[in-house]
């Protein structure tokens, strides 16, 4: 089977073995992959795969079930749609049977490849980790991304007002037909926010850019959670706001959490989302597809930052 690999910040399709299936696991002929920043990341050279994972790009997808191994919710036919460490540019993937969920119904393959990663992602750091409760406000930075629009969508559907940071008012305004409240553009500094909150959970892939700033826009208890560092990894920061509003600061990243944890992180998404999808309340959002022959035009567009949503692979 083909899959995906970068070499020298270039990508080549390669010849791969076939990878026998052990007790657990589950073969998915995928039919739609997503794009999201940890693909670039690697691309460059800066987000090696975690030991005893494929090279092969991809850390979501869907498809259809060909072959199970053990007992298992799913069989062969199943449409589903996945979590990976790696390996979902390919014609197939093995993936822990766990790490899977079914297609919510009537979406398209690119719209469940759009899924599995920034859903994830959103849930996890705003839901869980961010502790956000009803009525509490929401701070999204990159809004008009793959994980801030799917943020946006689960505040709004959860009782949290959300606002964005971005690049340009054409996202702004896509970020408000989602549910966002109102946000800033990045060009214009995000203090100009601090009438708009407190708020008390920032979601933050930012990194060293904004990190002062979020001692000031925080509430009491505020929780704020790093998920990327596009902003850069060093910053200085007065120690004494964060004492004195008991500021909680959280690293969080998702690829290289345990099976056991993604397994429990996908069961509890699943029964609190997966009914939203059903109501149309949450929605994927694809920006652009691309045929696995055109991956170094969608990764071009994905880079070029100009999009709402996502871009996804999608075989012909």
């Amino acid at each position: 089977m083909r899959g995906l690999q970068a070499e020298g910040g270039s990508l080549e399709w390669r010849e791969q073995p076939a990878v026998e299936l052990q007790e657990g696991q589950v073969r998915v002929a995928i039919k739609a992959a997503g794009l999201n920043r940890a693909d670039l990341l690697q691309k460059a050279g800066m987000y090696p795969p975690p030991a005893g994972v494929t090279a092969v790009l991809g850390l979501e997808c869907a498809g259809t079930v060909t072959e199970v191994k053990g007992a298992s919710r799913w069989a062969p036919g199943d449409r589903v749609c996945g979590l990976l460490a790696g390996g979902g540019m390919a014609d197939e993937v093995v993936v822990d049977a766990r790490h899977l969920l079914p297609v919510p119904a009537e979406l398209s393959w690119a719209e469940a490849a759009a899924i599995p990663e920034v859903f994830t992602t959103a849930w996890l750091n705003i839901v869980e980790l961010g502790a956000a409760q009803p009525g509490e406000k929401v701070l999204i930075h990159a809004g008009a991304s793959g994980v801030g629009t799917a943020a946006i969508q689960i505040c709004k559907a959860l009782g949290n007002p959300c606002w964005v940071t971005l690049s340009s008012d054409d996202k702004l305004q896509a970020c408000k037909a989602l549910g966002a409240a109102g946000g800033v553009l990045r060009q214009n500094g995000i203090m100009t926010l601090q009438s708009e909150g407190p708020f008390n959970v920032v979601l933050d892939p930012v990194g060293g850019t904004y990190a002062e700033h979020h001692l000031d826009l925080l509430a009491l208890d505020g929780r704020w959670v790093v998920i990327g560092l596009m902003g850069g990894r060093e910053a200085k920061l007065d120690l004494g706001k964060m004492l004195v509003k008991r500021i909680q600061l959280t690293g969080s990243t998702l690829r290289t959490r345990s099976a056991d944890y993604k397994a429990g992180l996908l069961t509890r998404m699943e029964q609190r989302l997966w009914p939203l999808f059903a109501a149309g309340k949450l929605k994927p959002m694809v920006a652009k597809t691309y045929s696995f022959e055109q991956a170094e035009a969608a990764f071009a567009e994905l880079a070029a930052d100009k999009i709402v949503g996502k871009v996804i692979l999608v075989k012909d």
